[in-house]
């Protein structure tokens, strides 16, 4: 994907007087850290709250005729799985680029679906996308501006964007599907969004950027904390050799006493790979994962090559929040260590989903 992409027009002096973003257009991106930093690596610092949707790029036609596109983190075109957003687009000023997340709600749930995202994205046909748009009806939660009035905004510190998109939203009286992100300069304030908001489905940590930062696309440049809970699971299977295994895979029963995969972890540090090689068995016959093939990473093709094991063995985890129906992790979990102290019979069933651990 290109990491920028542009039309400028000159006037006769030379100076730019028009610039206009067009997809595909490489998003800034966030990397996974464990505390906030410090000002003093980051300088001041704004905190948004993360939600657990797809990043996506909106662009507003430049003029009458034109149609709202959704252009999603790998570069791909969307608007039409989202009629309900497209129809809404007259709301919104001409010449914009607005980078959020895209997310559904789940009108029969009554919470945030990302489950209902999936499907909504893999719809075709213009009654399939109508039909799920009345019960799934999408948003769009804005957190940056990177065009206004066909003039890019990338080289503005976050501090400028920021007051923009607020005032963009104030003066255009913006309401459903568009959505303003919460933001705080506040870390109490942060640390609470943490602790009690990703209590909420849909809702999995927080954003933190410096308030002096332009926009660079394809640039790791922002932070991101999601919640994390600590919760049992049974290792059905390894990657790697029984003496050192590289990574668990993952089950929970169901109640019918299936094992159910519900994800892996992140690769095992040298100590937690020699402790869990000196308690894995190879599996007997009649595995219950007997001849089944496991991606390397969620929504990829890659497969894995496994060796299964007794399910037998009690690994406590630490998972964050992106967690599909039954418990299915999204994300890699991190092995915390062995709980021999704990039978496959107390791990909590597969269709009641993560639950946090008490022992």
């Amino acid at each position: 994907m290109k990491a920028l992409s542009s039309s400028r027009t000159i006037d006769v002096k030379g100076r730019q007087s028009r610039v206009t973003l067009r997809p595909p257009v490489e998003p800034m991106l966030a990397q996974a850290v464990e505390s906030v930093p410090g000002p003093g690596v980051a300088g001041e610092l704004a905190f948004e709250r993360k939600f657990d949707g797809y990043r996506v790029l909106l662009f507003t036609p430049a003029g009458p005729g034109g149609v709202l596109l959704l252009q999603t983190r790998r570069g791909a075109l969307i608007q039409d799985r989202f009629p309900d957003l497209v129809a809404a687009a007259d709301k919104l000023p001409d010449g914009v680029v607005l980078d959020g997340e895209l997310v559904v709600w789940d009108t029969k749930a009554g919470q945030l679906s990302f489950e209902g995202l999936q499907r909504r994205t893999a719809a075709r046909g213009r009654r399939s996308t109508r039909a799920l748009a009345a019960s799934l009806p999408a948003f769009f939660i804005a957190f940056d501006i990177l065009q206004q009035d066909g003039s890019e905004l990338i080289d503005y510190p976050y501090r400028q964007r920021r007051l923009r998109l607020e005032a963009l939203f104030a003066l255009h009286r913006l309401t459903s599907p568009w959505t303003l992100c919460p933001m705080t300069s506040d870390l109490i304030k942060a640390q609470q969004w943490l602790e009690s908001w990703t209590e909420i489905s849909g809702v999995e940590g927080i954003v933190v950027k410096a308030v002096n930062q332009p926009y660079r696309p394809g640039h790791r440049g922002w932070y991101k904390l999601r919640r994390r809970n600590t919760t049992e699971a049974i290792i059905g299977a390894i990657t790697g050799t029984l003496t050192r295994p590289q990574l668990l895979l993952l089950g929970r029963r169901d109640v019918s006493g299936h094992l159910r995969s519900i994800g892996r972890t992140a690769p095992l540090r040298a100590e937690l790979a020699r402790l869990v090689g000196g308690n894995v068995n190879a599996a007997e016959a009649g595995h219950p994962w007997e001849g089944r093939r496991f991606a390397s990473a969620w929504g990829s093709r890659d497969v894995l090559d496994v060796t299964l094991v007794r399910p037998e063995l009690v690994a406590e985890i630490s998972a964050d929040t992106a967690v599909d129906q039954g418990g299915v992790f999204r994300h890699p979990v991190r092995f915390k260590r062995l709980r021999l102290d704990v039978t496959a019979e107390e791990v909590p069933l597969f269709s009641t989903g993560p639950s946090t651990a008490t022992g």
